[in-house]
């Protein structure tokens, strides 16, 4: 094919591009019909318009949105432990579905192919390289998104798991006052949800949707302490459960359970000071003693050589 049919074609691809971007335009800036009509409508308070997505992110999602869905499901396909990944999602606090994780997946692969895929370009522009490790490269680099994503996921339920960890004797003892106060459960609960922000009060939160919602109070935080990945909050919310059958006082409850979770911090924290004390000894070992051992023996070392006949 000649150069001229080339430009023609890449012509025409371009033309249909832009008559694409450009009629998706037209289609989004056109205003609802509701956002139109309803302002003039008497005893109605008027309708802001809805926030119109970007053009261009319209575009690419409409155009690229099938492949990714199709992608997804070969990844989960290959992969599987979609009860896993829930159950991750759920202690991470991310309001996603296991296919939106997998599209999340797939992108992350594609932004380390494309990496891998511009470093193997610039390699055989600079010198004549065999193309096929450049493609196994690339598609390596693939594999390494998907699962470096799937590391982050875990990375950020350890995250949040250690938030919920620093929140929790601080919500206990909050409880425990309103309770002591003379307030219900329910409503300590809210006084306490409205009062904090953070993972914990997050977890709390639903669990007082769910009361109010008509859920028992003692089924609400047994569901929580099943779904938690925290074995302090289970063993919190199992308690609590378990004082509200059985009617025991909730503020001792409470109060033991913030006392234990500190007791426990205050464990984790010299178990770390003695991992410490040992990671400490390595420049000692390993920097400190090398050297005073050479100005230790060096000078006599050079004395000898001198001496020596």
């Amino acid at each position: 094919m000649s150069l001229a049919i080339w430009g023609g074609v890449l012509g025409g691809l371009l033309g249909s591009g832009l008559l694409l971007v450009v009629a998706r335009v037209l289609v989004l800036r056109r205003a609802p019909l509701e956002a139109r009509v309803l302002p003039y409508v008497r005893d109605l308070a008027p309708v802001a318009p809805a926030p119109v997505a970007a053009p261009s992110a319209g575009v690419v999602g409409a155009v690229f949105g099938p492949l990714l869905r199709r992608a997804a499901d070969g990844v989960e396909r290959v992969l599987g432990g979609a009860p896993s990944v829930r159950r991750r999602l759920a202690r991470a606090g991310i309001d996603r579905t296991v296919h939106d994780f997998r599209v999340e997946q797939v992108q992350w692969g594609l932004v380390g192919f494309s990496v891998t895929a511009a470093y193997g370009v610039l390699r055989t522009w600079t010198a004549a390289t065999n193309p096929v490790p450049m493609v196994v490269l690339a598609l390596v680099g693939f594999v390494l998104g998907v699962l470096w994503r799937d590391n982050r996921l875990t990375a950020q339920v350890k995250q949040r798991e250690r938030a919920v960890l620093a929140e929790f004797p601080i919500l206990a003892e909050l409880l425990a006052l309103a309770v002591a106060a003379g307030e219900g459960p329910v409503a300590a609960l809210d006084r306490v949800v409205r009062r904090s922000g953070g993972a914990l009060s997050a977890d709390l939160s639903r669990v007082l949707a769910a009361v109010r919602t008509g859920q028992p109070v003692a089924d609400a935080f047994d569901e929580l302490a099943a779904t938690t990945g925290v074995p302090v909050v289970a063993r919190f919310a199992h308690g609590l459960a378990v004082a509200l059958e059985r009617g025991t006082p909730l503020a001792d409850v409470l109060h033991a359970q913030a006392a234990d979770v500190r007791e426990s911090g205050r464990r984790e924290l010299i178990e770390q000071g003695s991992r410490r004390e040992i990671f400490m000894m390595v420049p000692v070992v390993f920097l400190v003693l090398p050297v005073t051992v050479i100005f230790a023996f060096w000078p006599g070392l050079v004395g000898l050589s001198l001496t020596t006949p």
